[in-house]
Order: C-alpha cells, then sequence, then structure tokens
C-alpha cells in the first residue's frame, strides 16, 4: 500500500490550501485515515482524523473552524481543506491509515503513512 499526498505549499496567512492523500495498492475504505503534522524536532501531532465510514471525525483545537477532512471512498482518497491558514500551521503534513483506530488516531495505531508535504504560511 502506498499513500502518496500532494498539495501543500507556500501560502500567505488568511489562505487556504487543499491537501490530497491517494491510496493505492489496495482499498482503504474501511480504514480511519488522518492529518498529521510534524514540526522540526517534534513528534507527528494529528490535526484531523475521519472514520471509514465518513460519519465521525476528529480534529485538533488549533484547527477546529478552519480544517474539514473529508474522504471519498471510491476514489480511495482523502482531502484536508485548510482555511485561514496562520503561520503556525507550518509544517510538515502527513497522510496516515489505520484499520484499528477511530478518527482520533495515534500514531503508534497507524498501519500506512504519506511521505509528506510541505506546509508553509508566511506572516
Amino acid at each position: 500500500v502506498q499513500l502518496q499526498a500532494s498539495g501543500g505549499g507556500l501560502v500567505q496567512a488568511g489562505g487556504s490550501l487543499r491537501l490530497s492523500c491517494v491510496a493505492s495498492g489496495r482499498t482503504l475504505s474501511r480504514y480511519a485515515m488522518g492529518w498529521f503534522r510534524q514540526d522540526p524536532g517534534k513528534e507527528r501531532d494529528l490535526v484531523a482524523g475521519i472514520s471509514w465510514s465518513g460519519l465521525s471525525r476528529y480534529y485538533a483545537d488549533s484547527v477546529k473552524g478552519r480544517f474539514t477532512i473529508v474522504r471519498d471512498n471510491a476514489q480511495n482518497t482523502v482531502y484536508l481543506q485548510m482555511n485561514d491558514l496562520k503561520p503556525e500551521d507550518t509544517g510538515v503534513y502527513y497522510c496516515a491509515a489505520s484499520w484499528r483506530a477511530g478518527p482520533n488516531l495515534r500514531n503508534d495505531e497507524c498501519d500506512y503513512w504519506g511521505q509528506g508535504t510541505q506546509v508553509t504560511v508566511s506572516s
């Protein structure tokens, strides 16, 4: 299984980006999916997660009201729509999939990881 993340880039504060994560090799329709952010020298923290059905979502407090996670199981893809971006949103964003977890994924529960995409928000 491979997860291919894309959509990162450089944006000014207040701008928007949409990250995409496409899975190949097998269907992940029964996996919870999540987006994690990693700052230099720190662990990856969950930013947003979604259950396999799409009915349950989790958001970190810092992104509530600004980020939206959605999935398209027919396309084996999960998206993270990021609006009103702030400099503190800067980091490398990784998508991940977990068979065991719900929308509040833990790092050690994730079975597959994407390669990461850089998001930089300038002030």
